[in-house]
C-alpha cells in the first residue's frame, strides 16, 4: 500500500491468498494476535508487492517493524504501537483518508482483516525477533554533512614560497589547469575595490590620493593598514549587515495583501550593523537571534519574524484559515533559519521527506516544533542592563515618577498617553469592584488592567487571578463578550458596547475582586496590538476612548466616583503649574518611547502548542506528535521533551546550531563572506549546500577556512573563535583579492567566468553602493549610523499599496541601508538595479541590464540633483587650483581623466554644462562596476 501524495501513487490490488489465515478475533481462542500465524499473512498478501524487500513505493517498506516505524515519503511513521488512532496504516486500510485508500476501493482489505491489525496494534504490535529494532537518525555521505577537517595548505609547484593558505590552496587549482594569478592591480583600482567590497562606499579622492602615495613607499603595509581602516570603519558593519538582511528577508512591510508597516522594525537592522561593528563572534550573534530573549537581546529576535505574514486580521475568524496561516507562519521562520545559516532548503521537507537531501518530514516538523513559541508580532524587547537603550530609559523613567510624584501631591487625577494604550492614576482606595462608565453611543476596549500602590506588576482585573467581568447588557454586541475585557489578549478581538437609538442606556463595564483590594491606577486600550505593531496607516486605531467616569464598590454596596477623564481635562486646561507638570510628565513619556526600550517588531511569544507531522503539509491532517529537534542529519538530539518551554527550545537549538563541530554553520558563513568579497561563493549556490546544489570549486579551501573560523590558526588583529573580521580580513588581504581584474587570453580560454580565480572578477556594484557613492560625491550623505529609516513612502489605506512620495529630498541623504525596505514596492530609482524586494531569500542577487537602468541612472530627479550639486562641489574645489573637469572625474572616479577624456569632457561641459557632464559620468560602467 502507497502511503504518499495522490500525485505520486501507484494504486495496485491483489488478491487474498487461498491459505490466509482465518481473522484472529474470531472465537475465544485468538484472543491474543499471533503476528506469525494472524498477521504477516494479511501483509505478505495486501502489501508486499508494494512495499516489500524488492519494492518500496514511496520508500515504504512494510515487511520490517523498522519501516512501518519509519515510515516512507510521507516522513510519518505508520505505525504507533498501542495507538490505534495515531497508526496511519489502519487510516489507510480502512479508507478513512480520501484519497489516500490502500488498496484502492475495488479491493479493500476484508473488515475482518483490518479487525486482525487493529487488535495487533492495540497489543503493541508485536513482531518476533524485530523488538529491539530501532529507527536510526538520518545520515549522509554527502560532503556538507562531514564534519570540518583542517587541512594542510598545500605547496609544490606553482605555488609561490611563505603563500598564505587560501592563495596556496587557490594556485595548486591554477597550476593544474595551466594558469596563475594575475599582476597585482593597480593602486587606484586596489582602493575602490577594497573600499567598495567592505564598507560598500567608493573612496574618497582624498583617501585614493593617500593610498596611492603609500602604496609608493611600501604596497604591502599601505594596504594593510588600508584594510584595517576599512574594517574599524562603522560603514564596515552597515555593508555586512546589508548582506545579512538581504539573505533572511528583512523587511518592514509583512509583505502580505495589506503589506502594512511593520512599527520599530529597525531596531532588529540597527542590532546588526552593530553587531558587525563591535565584533560580536558569530556563533554568539546566532545564539542571540534564536534566543536572544533570555540572552539580553531581545531586539535580536527579529531575525525570527524577518519573513513576510499574513496578519492575523487579514485571516478572519475561519478555523481551518487560522490554522493554515500558523502554519505559513512557521514555515517562513524555519525557511529563514535553514536557507542563512544552515544552507539547506528545509521547506522542501514540509510535505514529504526531502526529495534530494536526508531531511525527513518529521525533521521539518520538529524545527518548527522549536519555535512554537514564536508569533509574528511585537513586544517590548528584552535588554542587558549596559545596553545604551536601557541605560537611557532608566534616567527617562526617573524623570517620569519625579513628575509623577508632583502630580500625586497635588491631589488629583491625571491621565498618561503611551500610544498603545493609556493610564489612569488616582488616589488609592480599598474595594472589591470597580466599574467604568462611559459618554457616547459606543466603545471598545480590547484589555482593562487595574494596579496597585503594593505592587505594580499584578493585574487584579485578569481572570486568571479570578477577576470576573460584567457589562451593561442592554448595550452588548453580537462577538463584543465583556468576557475579552480581562482575558489578557490584546489586538482586534475586543469587547464592543453599542446604545441602541432612543435608548438612554450607557455603556459600562465592571470587574469584581474575589475580595476587596487596594487600587490607584488603571490601564486600558482599544486595539493595543494594532498600535504596538503597525503605523503610517489612514485609520489606524487610536488609543482614545469616550470620556468615562470611575466608580468603586463601598463596603454598602453603592458605587462611588473616583474620576472623571471630563473633569482631568478640565483641570489640565487651566494652565499653571498642574498643566505644565503634565506637559512635563507626557514629554518625558514620549522620549522614553522613542530613546529607550520599546515596542518593536520583534516578534512576540505563546505558549507552544503540540506539535504534529502534517501528513501532505495541511494542519487538517495531523499525524505523529513530534518533539522539538533539529534535522538529525545534521547532529545529536536535543533529547527535549515534546512539551519543553519554549525559551529552552530556542536556546538549546541556539547552542546545537552554534557548536563547533557542526557540519553547516562555520562553512556556510565563510562561503557567504567569500561570496561577498568575490562575487561567487566556492559553493555558487550560497543557500543551498545540499545534493540539488554545487558541489565547491575548492573543497579543501572551503573547509581551512570553516576551521579556521571556528579555531583561528593565523596570527591577527581579529584572531578570535567565530570572528567575522577575521575571515574577512584574510580574504582581503589575499593575493587573489589584490590581483588585476584585467583580461588574458589563456585565462578566458581555460576559465572564462574566473571561478578559478586567475583574475579578480570584475562585476557590478550593488545598487546601494551606487546611490551612497552619488551622495558621497556631492557631499550630501548624512553618515548618521542607525535610527529610524527615512521615508520615501505615503500614509496608506489598510488594503491598498504603498506609493513612492519623496526619493530624492534632503530628509532621504541617508546611506540606503537607512531607506523604508518595504516589499512589493519599486523605489523608482534604484530596484531596476537588482535590489530585492525582500519576499525569497537572497543568497546572491541577480545582475540584470536592462534599459530602465540608464533611464533612471540619467534622467531621475534624484540623479539630477545630485548631478547639480557634484557640479557645484567641483566648481567650489576648483578654485583652489585644478579646473572643475577634472574635479569632477576625481568626485566621481576617484582619478583625473586621461588627456583624451579631458578633451570630450571638456566640449561636453561647454555645450551642455558642468552637471550635464557628472550625469554623464554616473552613468559611465567605471562608477557602476569594481575595477
Amino acid at each position: 500500500m502507497t502511503l504518499a501524495a495522490p500525485a505520486v501513487l501507484l494504486f495496485v490490488a491483489f488478491a487474498p491468498p487461498a491459505n490466509a489465515a482465518a481473522p484472529a478475533n474470531d472465537g475465544p481462542a485468538a484472543e491474543v494476535v499471533d503476528f506469525v500465524r494472524d498477521v504477516e499473512p494479511i501483509l505478505e498478501a495486501r502489501c508486499y508487492d508494494c512495499h516489500g524487500e524488492w519494492v518500496q513505493e514511496s520508500k515504504l517498506r512494510l515487511d520490517s517493524r523498522v519501516g512501518m516505524l519509519k515510515g516512507g515519503n510521507t516522513g510519518s511513521a505508520v505505525l504507533k504501537p498501542g495507538n490505534v488512532k495515531g497508526s496511519y496504516l489502519l487510516d489507510v486500510v480502512r479508507h478513512l483518508d480520501p484519497g489516500m485508500e490502500m488498496p484502492p476501493e475495488s479491493d479493500k482489505i476484508p473488515d475482518e482483516e483490518i479487525a486482525v491489525l487493529v487488535k495487533w496494534v492495540e497489543q503493541g504490535a508485536v513482531w518476533p525477533g524485530q523488538m529491539n529494532d530501532v529507527v536510526e537518525r538520518e545520515t549522509s555521505d554527502h560532503w556538507a554533512y562531514q564534519p570540518v577537517v583542517r587541512p594542510e595548505p598545500p605547496a609544490g609547484p606553482g605555488i609561490a614560497d611563505g603563500a598564505v593558505p587560501i592563495d596556496a590552496f587557490l594556485a595548486r587549482k591554477l597550476h593544474g589547469a595551466g594558469l596563475s594569478f594575475s599582476q597585482p592591480a593597480e593602486p587606484e583600482a586596489l582602493v575602490r575595490r577594497a573600499s567598495i567590497v567592505l564598507t560598500g562606499m567608493a573612496p574618497t579622492p582624498e583617501e585614493v590620493e593617500a593610498f596611492v602615495a603609500a602604496s609608493a613607499e611600501d604596497p604591502d603595509a599601505a594596504y594593510v593598514a588600508l584594510v584595517d581602516r576599512l574594517l574599524a570603519s562603522p560603514r564596515y558593519g552597515e555593508r555586512f549587515a546589508q548582506h545579512w538582511l538581504d539573505v533572511i528577508r528583512w523587511a518592514e512591510t509583512n509583505g502580505s495583501e495589506s503589506n502594512m508597516y511593520r512599527k520599530n522594525a529597525w531596531i532588529y537592522r540597527d542590532y546588526v550593523v552593530r553587531s558587525f561593528n563591535e565584533e560580536t563572534p558569530y556563533d554568539r550573534f546566532l545564539k542571540e537571534q534564536i534566543a536572544g530573549d533570555v540572552l539580553g537581546a531581545g531586539e535580536a529576535t527579529g531575525y525570527l519574524v524577518s519573513g513576510p505574514h499574513v496578519p492575523a486580521a487579514t485571516v478572519g475568524q475561519e478555523p481551518t484559515a487560522r490554522r493554515q496561516a500558523r502554519a505559513d507562519r512557521l514555515d517562513e521562520v524555519v525557511q529563514t533559519v535553514g536557507a542563512s545559516v544552515m544552507g539547506s532548503t528545509i521547506g522542501c521537507a514540509r510535505c514529504h521527506n526531502h526529495k534530494f537531501d536526508p531531511i525527513s518530514i518529521q525533521d521539518y516538523y520538529s524545527l518548527t516544533a522549536v519555535f512554537a513559541d514564536v508569533e509574528y508580532g511585537a513586544r517590548r524587547p528584552e535588554l542587558a542592563p549596559d545596553h545604551p537603550r536601557r541605560r537611557r530609559g532608566e534616567e527617562l523613567w526617573n524623570e517620569v515618577r519625579s513628575h509623577r510624584r508632583l502630580l500625586r501631591e497635588a491631589g488629583g487625577p491625571w491621565t498618561e498617553d503611551w500610544r498603545t494604550h493609556r493610564e489612569m492614576y488616582f488616589n488609592p482606595v480599598e474595594t472589591d469592584a470597580v466599574r467604568l462608565t462611559f459618554e457616547g453611543k459606543g466603545v471598545g476596549l480590547d484589555e482593562w488592567e487595574i494596579y496597585g500602590p503594593a505592587d505594580w506588576q499584578e493585574n487584579l482585573a485578569a481572570a486568571d487571578a479570578g477577576a470576573v467581568a460584567s457589562a451593561n447588557p442592554a448595550t452588548a454586541v453580537p462577538r463584543g463578550g465583556v468576557e475579552k475585557v480581562n482575558d489578557g489578549q490584546t489586538g482586534t478581538e475586543a469587547w464592543r458596547a453599542k446604545v441602541p437609538d432612543g435608548s438612554d442606556e450607557k455603556p459600562w463595564v465592571t470587574i469584581e475582586f474575589p475580595q476587596s483590594r487596594r487600587v490607584n491606577h488603571l490601564r486600558y486600550s482599544r486595539n493595543r496590538d494594532d498600535l504596538a505593531e503597525t503605523d503610517y496607516l489612514e485609520g489606524l486605531a487610536t488609543s482614545w476612548l469616550p470620556h468615562f467616569t470611575v466608580e468603586v464598590r463601598n463596603p454598602a454596596g453603592e458605587w462611588e466616583p473616583v474620576a472623571e477623564t471630563k473633569e482631568i481635562d478640565r483641570r489640565l486646561g487651566r494652565g499653571g503649574d498642574l498643566k505644565a507638570t503634565h506637559a512635563a510628565l507626557q514629554a518625558s513619556i514620549d522620549a522614553l518611547l522613542e530613546e529607550g526600550p520599546q515596542h518593536s517588531f520583534v516578534g512576540k511569544f505563546v505558549e507552544p502548542a503540540d506539535t504534529f507531522v502534517f501528513r501532505r503539509g495541511s494542519p487538517e491532517s495531523p499525524g505523529a506528535q513530534v518533539a522539538p529537534d533539529g534535522p538529525g542529519a545534521f547532529g545529536e538530539s536535543l533529547n527535549l521533551p515534546a512539551d519543553a518551554p519554549g525559551p529552552v527550545r530556542r536556546e538549546a537549538f541556539a547552542d546545537w546550531l552554534a557548536r563547533p563541530d557542526h557540519p553547516l554553520t562555520a562553512r556556510v558563513m565563510v562561503n557567504r563572506l567569500w561570496h561577498h568579497l568575490y562575487g561567487a561563493g566556492l559553493v555558487t549556490t550560497t543557500a543551498d549546500f545540499g545534493a540539488a546544489g554545487t558541489d565547491p570549486t575548492h573543497p579543501e579551501l572551503l573547509d581551512w577556512l570553516a576551521a579556521e573560523f571556528v579555531d583561528p590558526q593565523v596570527p591577527g588583529p581579529h584572531a578570535e573563535p567565530w570572528s567575522v573580521k577575521h575571515m574577512v580580513r584574510l580574504m582581503a588581504l589575499s593575493r587573489a583579492f589584490r590581483q588585476s581584474s584585467l583580461p588574458r587570453e589563456e585565462g578566458l580560454a581555460a576559465d572564462a567566468g574566473a571561478s578559478l580565480l586567475w583574475r579578480y572578477p570584475p562585476k557590478r556594484v550593488e545598487a546601494e553602493v551606487i546611490r551612497d557613492s552619488i551622495l558621497q560625491a556631492s557631499g550630501a550623505l548624512d553618515e548618521t549610523v542607525g535610527g529610524r529609516s527615512f521615508r520615501i513612502h505615503n500614509v496608506k489605506q489598510r488594503y491598498a499599496q504603498w506609493e513612492v512620495v519623496d526619493n530624492h529630498g534632503p530628509e532621504t541623504w541617508r546611506r540606503m541601508l537607512y531607506q523604508e525596505r518595504m516589499r512589493r514596492v519599486d523605489d523608482r530609482i534604484f530596484t531596476a538595479f537588482d535590489f530585492p524586494d525582500c519576499g525569497q531569500v537572497k543568497g546572491k542577487r541577480p545582475v540584470s541590464t536592462t534599459p530602465l537602468q540608464a533611464l533612471n541612472l540619467m534622467n531621475s530627479e534624484f540623479v539630477i540633483d545630485q548631478a547639480r550639486r557634484i557640479a557645484e562641489r567641483a566648481e567650489t574645489r576648483a578654485e583652489d587650483g585644478d579646473d572643475p573637469v577634472t574635479q569632477s572625474f576625481l568626485l566621481i572616479f576617484g582619478r583625473e581623466p586621461t588627456a583624451e577624456e579631458r578633451i570630450a569632457a571638456e566640449e561636453v561641459a561647454a555645450e551642455h554644462g558642468l552637471p550635464v557632464l557628472c550625469r554623464t559620468l554616473l552613468n559611465a560602467n567605471e562608477f557602476a562596476f569594481l575595477p
